[in-house]
Formats: C-alpha cells, structure tokens, sequence
C-alpha cells in the first residue's frame, strides 16, 4: 500500500463547537463503517458529507450537516468512511496538550488513506445516484480529495454524471490529476494559510478548472488557516466569518445545482 503524504498538525487540531446534532444514525452498509448520520428529509435532494481525519462522529461536521440540509432543503447523509475508527483518546489527549503525535496520527492516517477508502465512497455515491434525482458531495480535509474524484470526468456515462456538483474546503491529498480531471460543477473554499492546499495548487484549480468547461467557484478566504471551515474558533472573529461565510457559499452552491428538479 502505498504510504500517505505526511500528515500536517493542521488536519487534526481545531475547536470543538457547541451545540446538538438534530439528525440520526442509521445502517449504511456501502461504507466499511456499516453506519451514517443522516439529517433532512427530501426525497429528491441529497448532500453527501464526507468527514475530515476526525471522523464521522465529530459535532462540528453533524452541525454542518444539519446546515445543509436545512438550508439547502436536502437529505444530508454523513457516513462513517473510517471502518468504526475516531482518532484514539491518547492522541486527542495529546492534541488537547498542544502536542502533535505525529506517529500515530500517520498510522492512523495510513489505515484511512484514499486508495483504501475510494471503493467504498464510490460505492456510497452510487447508492444516492440510483435514490435521488439530484445530489452533490462536499468534503473537508480529508473528504476534499474524494469529492473530486467522484466529480471526475471519466464517471459521466451517456450524458450522466455520477454527482450534479462538488464543494471542497481546504482539501487534503488532492493531487493535479484530481484537479484537471474533474467534469462537473466544482467549488472551492480556499484558507489563504494553508500547508496541505498550497499555493500551487490553489493556482493550478483556478487555471485548469475553466479549461475544463464546468462552472467553478473559487472562494479565497483571507487571513485564516487550513480547517477554519470545520473547527475554527467561533469566539474568534476571524475565523467565525470565514465559518459563516463558507457554509452560506456552500448552502448557495447547492441550491443553484441540486434544485432544477420539480
């Protein structure tokens, strides 16, 4: 298997909101985690949530759920992509401690990487494509790769594409491949600092996309680091802005390309 990029201290550190997820758990066997959080209720519309290296579980990304499928008037699905795994109670103690195990973040990194989680993604996209008229995919950090691999070209078939739209916030092992090979409607929330969506990346999306012939929103986000989007510090006003403003760029995004259905 081949070893993941080294994983950045920015991927696992972040602020753990308050509030309560409204949705509920349910089997979701096409995940290796046999399980999903599920939020909203409309049958035509659906948002797959793909979770960053923190796992399904995490409140920030139930909250951003419950989001989206308000807002957008989606059924949000958030499924368990980590086989049953949470980063381990000795290493959010560390982080909490302002340490970094690099070690057994990179371990645990190496069990979720994307050339093991793919299939199963995959495999969840094709469930939503044959259930709702409609749907888009969205990822964070580690989901960012994955949304675009989803939205790639080489899955439209006979005019279909196997997502309507993708949004991503500071992905996480996205490669050019991914970037120049994407088919449908893309949007990117981009944190000015950030160590894994480097500038060269950034640059090479708002110059390879366009060519592509698919819409593209590029947001770039002054002034705040990689995972603001996920676990910035609302106390903090900052990075609440750019929270607040990427969830709403999110919430139009899709309601732009996932509600041409009657």
């Amino acid at each position: 298997m081949a070893s993941p990029p080294t994983v950045q201290s920015c991927c696992t550190t972040g602020f753990a909101w308050s509030g309560t997820p409204q949705g509920k758990v349910v089997s979701f066997p096409e995940s290796s985690g046999g399980q999903a959080y599920v939020t909203g209720s409309n049958p035509k519309v659906a948002i797959m949530l793909i979770h960053d290296l923190l796992g399904w579980k995490f409140t920030n990304t139930r909250l951003l759920a419950d989001h989206l499928a308000s807002e957008v008037s989606a059924t949000v699905y958030l499924p368990d992509f980590f086989n049953g795994e949470d980063l381990s109670a000795d290493i959010v103690q560390d982080l909490v401690n302002g340490n970094f195990p690099r070690e057994k973040v990179q371990d645990y990194a190496q069990r979720n990487y994307r050339t093991v989680r793919e299939p199963e993604i995959f495999e969840s996209a094709r469930r939503l494509r044959k259930e709702y008229e409609k749907w888009g995919a969205i990822g964070y950090c580690f989901g960012g790769w994955a949304v675009f691999r989803l939205g790639a070209a080489e899955n439209i078939v006979d005019g279909k594409p196997l997502v309507d739209a993708i949004s991503t916030g500071h992905p996480t092992w996205l490669t050019k491949d991914d970037i120049a090979g994407v088919g449908v409607p893309v949007q990117v929330l981009a944190p000015e600092h950030d160590s894994v969506y480097t500038q060269e990346l950034k640059e090479f999306t708002f110059i390879e996309v366009p060519k592509k012939g698919v819409p593209l929103d590029y947001q770039h986000f002054p002034g705040v680091h990689h995972a603001c989007f996920t676990r910035g510090n609302p106390n903090m006003k900052g990075e609440r802005d750019a929270m607040i403003r990427g969830k709403n760029a999110a919430v139009a995004w899709f309601r732009q390309f996932l509600h041409d259905v009657e």
